[in-house]
């Protein structure tokens, strides 16, 4: 029996399942899918320990299978060997996104905070408080919800998921705006640092 429950396709039938997906036959991906879907979800959730985003390796995964049926062969190995070889791609492709994203905004929070904590060189003060007015005037300019999703994770320290319950937003749309934030608030300090070394 399949983790769903369906009984899992023997050799043969595998292949006249593939076969049918060849075919572009939407009912044999959804027999393909009743029959690994649970595997392939338990495969993500070991490697990335979060079920939205194993969910969404599963939906990758068997849109991959069904692209890219015309190319499985029997002789390079089983077919369950070949679905767990494309979900794990996808769970590591994501995991090393979700690490490059969350470098990337450690960079700019970092920045950020290096920009708007308080000097105690006198000789300073005045060019402190210019940055901590330019690093609000960025974070003004930020459309709202992206500025939102922003000071819960960098001034209230709430992580995605915590922001996505309080705001009753989807965990992606939140992961997204901070994504969309981090870069303008980047892109902007850079070119307050440019003008300033220019100055």
């Amino acid at each position: 029996m399949s983790p769903h429950g369906a009984p899992m396709a023997s050799g043969a039938g595998e292949l006249r399942l593939m076969e049918r997906m060849r075919k572009r036959d939407p009912e044999a991906l959804g027999q393909l899918y009743d029959s690994y879907a649970g595997t392939v979800l338990a495969l993500a959730l070991r490697i990335l320990r979060e079920r939205s985003a194993a969910e969404d390796v599963v939906s990758q995964a068997f849109w991959q299978i069904w692209e890219q049926a015309p190319r499985y062969s029997e002789q390079r190995g089983s077919l369950a060997a070949w679905i767990v070889s494309i979900a794990r791609s996808r769970a590591l492709d994501l995991l090393r996104a979700e690490q490059r994203e969350q470098r990337r905004r450690e960079r700019a929070g970092e920045e950020i905070e290096r920009r708007a904590e308080p000097v105690d060189d006198p000789a300073e003060w005045t060019l402190a408080g210019e940055r901590r007015r330019q690093v609000v005037a960025a974070l003004r300019d930020l459309p709202v919800e992206q500025r939102e999703c922003v000071e819960l994770a960098y001034y209230q320290g709430l992580s995605h998921r915590e922001i996505a319950a309080r705001t009753a937003t989807p965990l992606g749309t939140v992961k997204t705006r901070i994504l969309l934030a981090m870069d303008k608030l980047r892109d902007a300090l850079a070119e307050l640092a440019s003008e300033g070394s220019q100055s």
